[in-house]
């Protein structure tokens, strides 16, 4: 791993090197390596999360070196540089039509992906829920039993090469429409009311005591987040802007296949 890190770094300062074949192998080694989850653009250590710069790297090479190509697959058609995941049945991953899995993208044994979308270096973990039409962006990272609702967002961070991807971690619930982008992070069994945005500038507000609390970027293990406003001046007058309220927490007692409803419900939020 360390010799095909190596490799990468050097091409992508030295873009001439791709015209040479062992570094154009290595950069399809590495491809192959996200592919088969071996490889992650980035991971969790000593509790902090960690971007493998070389792995996105690797993924902007990629898009140097592949061709464009026609592809179809059940009778439709694609022209584009990066083939649809195959062996899905042998992975024991579900996908449902006109669901994808980009090549490049790893989706864990369980998962199922309905009619959405996994972009090339994203990691989905066992027995996750992609529903309806949603997105899971390039690059972003989403943990195990994690169900993102129908039409849920989740932004794709390839560049710069440094920044920390989208991360949604085990057991978090995103409800419906709701987006996370700019490389937020919304930590172990975190509950998104539906129609949540959280970016890296949203504020979060902890409404709970008698003084706000703000977080950015960052949506707490365990907390229950809605969509909410918050009243801004301006010279043309006094606006509400977007923002995000942390209601409550959910409860480890309660069996987490109901409770991820009913703790919407009683906060008076939407699934």
């Amino acid at each position: 791993m360390e010799a095909l890190k190596t490799k990468i770094e050097a091409a992508f300062a030295d873009r001439q090197l791709l015209a040479d074949a062992e570094h154009t192998a290595a950069v399809h080694e590495a491809i192959a390596r996200l592919d088969r989850g071996e490889l992650r653009v980035a991971d969790k250590r000593d509790g902090e999360w960690q971007v493998n710069e070389w792995a996105k790297q690797a993924i902007l090479l990629y898009f140097a070196v592949a061709k464009m190509e026609v592809m179809e697959l059940g009778g439709l058609e694609f022209f584009d540089k990066v083939p649809p995941k195959r062996g899905l049945d042998r992975q024991g991953v579900r996908v449902v039509p006109p669901g994808v899995i980009r090549y490049g993208a790893h989706v864990e044994r369980g998962a199922v992906v309905m009619p959405g979308y996994v972009n090339i270096g994203a990691y989905v973990g066992e027995k996750t829920m992609v529903d309806t039409w949603a997105t899971v962006g390039s690059c972003a990272q989403i943990g195990k039993g994690v169900h993102l609702s129908g039409g849920v967002g989740i932004g794709g961070v390839l560049e710069p090469p440094g920044a920390r991807p989208v991360i949604v971690e085990d057991d978090a619930f995103i409800g419906s429409r709701s987006i996370v982008v700019e490389g937020a992070v919304v930590e172990k069994g975190a509950v998104l009311g539906a129609g949540t945005v959280i970016t890296a500038s949203t504020p979060i507000i902890d409404v709970r005591g008698d003084e706000e609390h703000v977080i950015k970027g960052r949506v707490p293990a365990g907390s229950v987040v809605v969509p909410g406003t918050r009243p801004r001046s301006f010279p043309a007058g006094t606006y509400h802007m977007p923002c995000a309220l942390l209601v409550g927490e959910r409860k480890e007692s309660t069996n987490r296949k109901t409770e991820l409803n009913e703790v919407l419900r009683e906060f008076a939020a939407d699934v």
